[in-house]
């Protein structure tokens, strides 16, 4: 990449790696601190963790699966089991461990809905960059951006695959860490396309400035945001704070664009950003009826996860019609 300064740069990474890896994150839950739950826990490891214990299946091995975190999988459904036979539901609720809900693993996966609808987030992305070297001539100038934003997907996506298959303080940072980065870039490239940052100052012999300052911008917040998180607190609500404020404001400048370009074009295909950003905006507020899982696998979180892929498929859709469009403009005005 060219980048100065790289033993600097291998430095902070190595650091950065070494606090993911050793920097605990304590998330207790009410399930963590039940009576009956402890004891199951203690039990279990006493009776089954010794010399001669009850093997662990390979492919629960193969996911890092060890007998302490079995021990302490297994308690969570049996301790939930007992509570619901010993009371009503309103009066004795499925709670969470760890953070979690007591989900039923599939293969060793620990969320697998979400795993699978992730990797259906990760597909569409696939689909959506092969779509857009398709049809998106090399020559366009805005291609490079949008198979960026593809990438970043790909990357994000399967970061949360991970995270989603074995919770551990790593794979939530890298998930969280990765997640942020997509968001981040979907601001960054929202206005190279919306004021076309590409052109900027290309009157006065001054192209590129805008667009390099715009790029430095983000690149130093992002990496700002990170440093704020690895270094100094890892704090849940900010990181969610900064995610949704960088969220909401480009989708007031997707949906503003889409606004104008639809009384431009006059298609339906122009008003697709405004739509697209209305179906993302309904599946994001299904974390605020988080609820218990359904057949101990399909929760809240599983479902915005599955709520995302069809408009990533249609945003893919909308990219090639807009520049297709753009390509025709700028022919007509040559």
């Amino acid at each position: 990449m060219g980048w100065r300064g790289s033993q600097r740069h291998c430095l902070l990474q190595v650091t950065w790696w070494a606090v993911l890896l050793f920097a605990g994150s304590a998330t207790a839950s009410l399930g963590d601190r039940l009576p009956e739950f402890k004891s199951c826990v203690t039990d279990c490891i006493n009776a089954n963790c010794g010399a001669n214990g009850i093997p662990i299946p390979l492919h629960h091995r193969v996911l890092l699966w060890t007998c302490p975190s079995e021990c302490d999988n297994a308690c969570q459904h049996i301790t939930t089991s007992a509570r619901l036979a010993r009371d009503p539901p309103y009066l004795s609720p499925i709670v969470q461990y760890h953070g979690k809900w007591p989900f039923h693993r599939l293969l060793g996966l620990q969320e697998p809905a979400s795993v699978l609808f992730s990797l259906a987030n990760f597909l569409a992305h696939d689909h959506g960059i092969a779509k857009l070297k398709q049809h998106m001539p090399a020559s366009y100038k805005l291609r490079q951006y949008y198979l960026l934003f593809g990438y970043f997907g790909l990357v994000s996506w399967g970061f949360s695959m991970l995270f989603h298959t074995r919770d551990f303080n790593v794979t939530e940072k890298l998930d969280y860490f990765a997640a942020g980065a997509s968001v981040m870039y979907g601001m960054y490239f929202a206005p190279i396309r919306i004021f076309r940052l590409d052109k900027a100052g290309a009157l006065d012999g001054k192209a590129g400035t805008v667009l390099r300052f715009w790029t430095a911008l983000c690149l130093v917040l992002y990496l700002a945001h990170v440093g704020y998180l690895s270094f100094v607190r890892f704090d849940y609500t900010y990181n969610m704070a900064a995610n949704i404020a960088v969220g909401v404001v480009q989708n007031i400048l997707w949906t503003s664009f889409s606004i104008q370009r639809f009384r431009k074009v006059g298609r339906i295909w122009a008003a697709w950003p405004g739509l697209i950003v209305a179906w993302i905006v309904l599946a994001m507020s299904l974390e605020l009826f988080d609820f218990p899982p359904w057949w101990g696998m399909l929760d809240a979180h599983a479902l915005w996860h599955l709520g995302t892929v069809g408009p990533t498929i249609w945003w893919y859709n909308f990219l090639i019609k807009d520049a297709q469009e753009d390509m025709q403009s700028s022919r007509l005005k040559a």
